[in-house]
């Protein structure tokens, strides 16, 4: 078996994903959660093991669930590796060929996937700096998986490295520069991995060579950021030193002028802990219609509920704005893409960003975008200069080429 496990590690949780190379089949997969939560002060199930089926239909799918306490990620891995042992595919006989590892952020140091050794894991832990709520869960996830399986390379697969292209005057931001160099403060950019798959995917179905096309992909998700993409290499991003920046969220604000900040502190006496969680957790959709999901928002805009609509339109503005500037950016565009829950299931959205936009050769099918499908799909009309596409992005299976590649 050439099989490759997936692993993306939070603070208090990791998903995992089993994944045969030779065929880019899923074998299994997993979630471990509430890690460190006493037993019994949830109801909610902290396991979850699912054999293959779905990928596989030859073999009985089944979902395996438990309730038990996990005080550490140490202790989730074992019952991961348990619940292989049990339910299969078995690791002992056969185990990964290595190890890949979601990391959100790679600094200005890491741009391709790496090989995980002692020095690399010591800048992925300095690096929390930049990211202090995905990073240590990140470094806890290594050093737990390392312990349970020593004997193969581990690697570290950045969802900041495919931004690292961006020239110095789209990462740059205007402040004092020496306060910037020593506090590492430029564009990041983050949802690289995703971002890379879609466009890639993209080129693969219109049987076009990445290096032919200039294209802008959109992941609307929970979190969300556009991508201009120019001969498959990152140019421009919505997401900025953090993932705060950029397009309106679920619970996030996306743009908005610092002096905002300055006033609430001044004249409403905000900490900066208060600041920090009104625009990452109570702002975004949440903030404007009372929903996260774009389901619910959608809901309400249909039932002529004027925060819901309100929510909708600003959220359509902010697509609308970043295509401009990436058609400006690009120089003009091939192909765009949506991905991601909302970018993949809300018709609605897409049309929104879309409408009236034939004057840069957009022009989208109405049918064909309301019609429900799954796979890559065209979206926009034959006579369409410009191709919209649907692409199902796929981090997990990319974290497993990349890491592929980096062992050679």
């Amino acid at each position: 078996m050439s099989a490759v496990l997936v692993i993306n590690s939070g603070s208090s949780s990791f998903k995992y994903q089993l994944l045969e190379m030779d065929g880019e089949i899923e074998l299994a997969s997993g979630l471990v959660e509430r890690i460190g939560e006493p037993l019994g002060v949830s109801k909610h199930t902290v396991f979850r093991h699912t054999a293959p089926g779905e990928v596989a239909p030859a073999i009985a799918s089944t979902t395996h669930e438990r309730q038990l306490p996990i005080p550490d990620h140490s202790a989730g891995f074992q019952a991961m590796l348990d619940a292989f042992a049990i339910y299969g595919p078995a690791l002992a006989e056969d185990p990964p060929v290595a190890v890949g590892h979601r990391v959100v952020h790679g600094g200005a140091r890491f741009f391709e996937p790496t090989v995980i050794t002692p020095l690399v894991e010591i800048n992925i832990d300095d690096l929390s700096m930049l990211a202090p709520l995905h990073n240590p869960g990140a470094v806890s996830g290594i050093i737990a998986a390392k312990k349970a399986f020593p004997t193969v390379p581990h690697v570290a697969v950045f969802d900041t490295a495919f931004h690292q292209t961006l020239a110095p005057s789209a990462y740059t931001y205007a402040i004092d520069h020496d306060l910037a160099e020593r506090h590492r403060i430029r564009r990041y950019g983050f949802h690289g991995t995703s971002h890379k798959y879609v466009s890639e995917t993209a080129a693969a179905f219109l049987t076009r060579d990445t290096t032919e096309l200039k294209q802008i992909v959109f992941h609307l998700g929970n979190g969300a950021s556009a991508c201009a993409i120019d001969g498959g290499v990152s140019v421009d991003t919505s997401m900025g030193f953090t993932p705060l920046e950029g397009l309106v969220m679920g619970t996030r604000s996306g743009d908005i002028d610092p002096a905002v900040l300055f006033q609430l502190a001044r004249r409403h006496e905000m900490s900066i802990d208060d600041l920090d969680a009104l625009l990452n957790k109570r702002s975004g959709l949440l903030g404007l219609a009372g929903h996260a999901d774009m389901r619910d928002v959608l809901d309400g805009r249909s039932r002529g509920e004027r925060a819901a609509t309100l929510a909708f339109d600003v959220y359509v503005h902010r697509l609308r704005h970043y295509l401009g500037a990436y058609l400006a950016v690009l120089g003009g565009v091939d192909v765009v893409s949506f991905t991601a829950g909302v970018g993949e299931n809300a018709a609605p959205v897409r049309a929104a960003a879309l409408f009236g936009m034939e004057w840069a050769g957009i022009r989208l099918d109405p049918q064909r975008n309301e019609a429900r499908g799954g796979g890559t799909r065209i979206i926009s009309a034959d006579d369409s200069p410009v191709t919209v596409l649907v692409v199902p992005t796929n981090e997990e299976l990319e974290i497993a080429r990349q890491t592929l590649r980096a062992v050679g």
